[in-house]
């Protein structure tokens, strides 16, 4: 029976590359990927390549493939990976410079196009946004970013023209596992079966070292082997779509059935019908058995029918965030952390400070929990405050920021380590747009 191997590089943009080159010079892979773009990076990303067109793809491209490369080309790996961003082109290229360095003769780069649907918003100025419940046309903020959360299409099209690097904008995260199983085994696209298990493969490898340990890790109850060399998940999938998830040996981490399943309901809102482009997966068979030292089986899933629609993510230009902070030790000081914090409260209100929203947190009382300090609370040696405004503007940011800093010399005794900082915030705002209107499309580049 046929099998492939495919490795889980990264599970976001700044992950660990080391981890990743150990998987493909020992993983014994086919196939490894790097998932990298989160809701809001793409946004960012768009922004970069305004100011800078032949930017926009993912800022450690150049640090993960200048590694990758040699070691995927050596060994026969081929890559697929969304760290195209808002500029798949550009990082084909980018991509194609560092191999013609390092003299990959014959490796084929390709770049799937098509989810940047900036260009046509006009068009869907009627339709509802989740996040607000009004249309389109009613979002407050400059928009910067439109892209389409598409399927395996484009992926699997490059493969099919001997690609041996695929470099994508926004798909869903498991699209990068599931093409290369479509591809080789020639699943059928309206198998929904085989979509939906394929699915499962892709979302329990898609946060890299979550699903062997990382996430998992809780000392004293869940204790992990070498949590500081947590190696990267390996799947081992045939024809039938069901799995083996492991990991290199003598790595750290562990997979276990609970790390796997754990992994597998993270972000599923309901098992049952985990919207996908591609198959909508049902999760909710799945047997999860561990069959060996850190080697689990993976078997089951299912799918239905995919939808009509792409989720589209908008990033817009929505307001500023001014922070401040300042740390109080020793004796009473949490007493004197909640005094600083009225003072900074009471002269937001004098100076008259506009904020649309503020929190007034002690790290490490109620920073996580917001509430009011327990009467009954033992004090710590030490505390931090933090006093966190969104604006309309930055001026007001600016503001918020400053308050928190002049406690150095007008607040209670002891303060220190004041940090300040104003942040544009890029929001995302979410819409479903017809899939019929959306074209995918490839270029593919050979080193020669």
């Amino acid at each position: 029976m046929k099998k492939i191997r495919i490795g889980g590089g990264a599970g976001y943009s700044g992950d660990r590359v080391e981890p990743s080159i150990e998987l493909i010079e020992k993983g014994n892979l086919d196939y490894i990927a790097y998932e990298c773009l989160a809701e809001r990076t793409i946004a960012i990303a768009q922004q970069i390549k305004m100011s800078d067109p032949s930017k926009g793809y993912d800022g450690l491209l150049e640090y993960r493939m200048e590694r990758a490369l040699s070691a995927a080309y050596k060994n026969k790996v081929k890559i697929i990976t969304n760290m195209g961003a808002a500029n798949p082109l550009g990082a084909l290229e980018v991509v194609k410079k560092i191999a013609e360095t390092q003299n990959l003769k014959g490796l084929k780069i390709a770049a799937v196009i098509g989810d940047d649907v900036l260009s046509h918003l006009d068009e869907y100025q009627e339709i509802t946004v989740w996040e607000t419940g009004e249309p389109l046309k009613s979002l407050e903020g400059t928009v910067v970013s439109a892209n389409a959360y598409l399927g395996i299409s484009g992926i699997l099209k490059a493969l099919e023209q001997g690609a041996d690097v695929v470099i994508t904008g926004r798909v869903s995260d498991p699209a990068l596992y599931l093409a290369p199983l479509v591809h080789e085994f020639g699943w059928k696209m309206d198998d929904f079966e085989k979509m939906g298990k394929g699915t499962l493969v892709g979302h329990l490898l898609e946060c890299g070292g979550q699903v062997t340990g990382g996430y998992y890790a809780d000392p004293g109850k869940k204790d992990v082997f070498e949590p500081w060399n947590i190696g990267f998940p390996i799947a081992e999938v045939d024809e039938y779509g069901d799995a083996t998830i492991s990991k290199v040996e003598g790595t750290g981490g562990m997979v276990t059935e609970d790390t796997c399943k754990e992994q597998m309901i993270y972000e599923i809102h309901d098992p049952e019908h985990y919207f996908t482009p591609d198959c909508v997966a049902d999760f909710s068979g799945v047997t999860i058995k561990a069959i060996g030292k850190d080697l689990v089986s993976i078997k089951g899933g299912s799918g239905k029918p995919k939808t009509d629609t792409y989720k589209v993510s908008i990033g817009y230009k929505d307001c500023f965030i001014g922070e401040g902070e300042m740390s109080y030790g020793g004796p009473n000081c949490v007493a004197r952390a909640q005094l600083a914090l009225e003072i900074v409260q009471k002269r937001l209100e004098m100076t008259a400070v506009e904020y649309d929203e503020i929190r007034f947190d002690i790290i490490g009382v109620n920073a996580l929990f917001a509430g009011p300090v327990a009467a009954d609370m033992a004090d710590p040696n030490e505390v931090r405050i933090r006093v966190t405004a969104r604006t309309k503007t930055k001026d007001q940011a600016v503001k918020v920021a400053n308050e928190v800093e002049t406690l150095y010399t007008n607040g209670p005794a002891g303060g220190g380590g004041a940090t300040k900082k104003v942040s544009e915030v890029v929001s995302v705002a979410s819409i479903l747009v017809p899939k019929k209107e959306i074209k995918v499309d490839v270029v593919l580049k050979e080193v020669m």
